[in-house]
């Protein structure tokens, strides 16, 4: 896997193999708006993500550093999550020494891995629980993004929404700042892109998470 400075320069790394279809954005119900004060918010119920638990779920996400044979090969779980999205993934512990709340995470991933739509991020994990998982962006103080993934148990799954909020509350500056974000880091027609690629990654836990949390969690 290329490094941070690697993959935010266009060094992305070779697409994952990918035997299944990838869900569409038509299998969830998303939406794209912009709030009165500016702030920019991405909405997704995602499809029921079959034979997952919430405790599946948050294990992932507290695990994605590892590696997971795939196919044959053996590849960063990160990698595997969306074939060709997804370029780089970092942490810097939590006190406590996992990826829980309080780490940093370190991402970059290219929408279409197309290395024209570049999003990199680093976020810090404000909440890891088996009912959601919440990663906000700040600077000074002030919360600039927040990407929010809710789980919810129910016949066959997990019902998984998230929610993608850019944008600050700040008075005054607030709008100014906002859009700013929308049309420096996130458009609109990017915001969709995002919406896509969210879709198809939450889409892509049932394909390989029951086995990998079977063999490697020991369930």
């Amino acid at each position: 896997m290329p490094s941070y400075a690697e993959a935010v320069a266009g060094r992305l790394p070779a697409p994952r193999p990918c035997p299944w279809p990838l869900k569409p954005v038509s299998s969830a119900r998303t939406s794209v708006e912009v709030l009165p004060d500016g702030r920019l918010v991405a909405s997704i119920a995602h499809d029921v993500v079959r034979d997952c638990t919430p405790a599946m779920i948050h294990w992932w996400f507290t695990h994605i550093g590892g590696t997971m044979t795939h196919l044959g090969a053996v590849h960063h779980r990160y990698l595997v999550w969306h074939p060709y999205d997804h370029a780089h993934w970092s942490f810097d512990p939590a006190p406590d020494g996992t990826a829980g709340a309080g780490a940093r995470f370190h991402i970059v991933e290219a929408f279409g891995g197309d290395t024209r739509q570049l999003l990199a991020v680093h976020d810090v994990v404000e909440r890891s629980t088996e009912r959601e998982f919440l990663i906000v962006q700040r600077r000074a103080g002030v919360t600039l993004a927040s990407l929010h993934h809710r789980f919810i148990a129910v016949p066959g799954g997990t019902q998984y929404d998230s929610c993608l909020t850019l944008g600050t509350t700040v008075p005054l500056l607030g709008r100014v700042v906002n859009a700013l974000l929308r049309r420096l880091v996130l458009p609109e027609a990017k915001a969709w892109r995002w919406v896509k690629h969210n879709v198809e990654e939450v889409g892509n836990l049932e394909r390989f998470l029951p086995h990998l949390y079977r063999d490697a969690a020991g369930a």
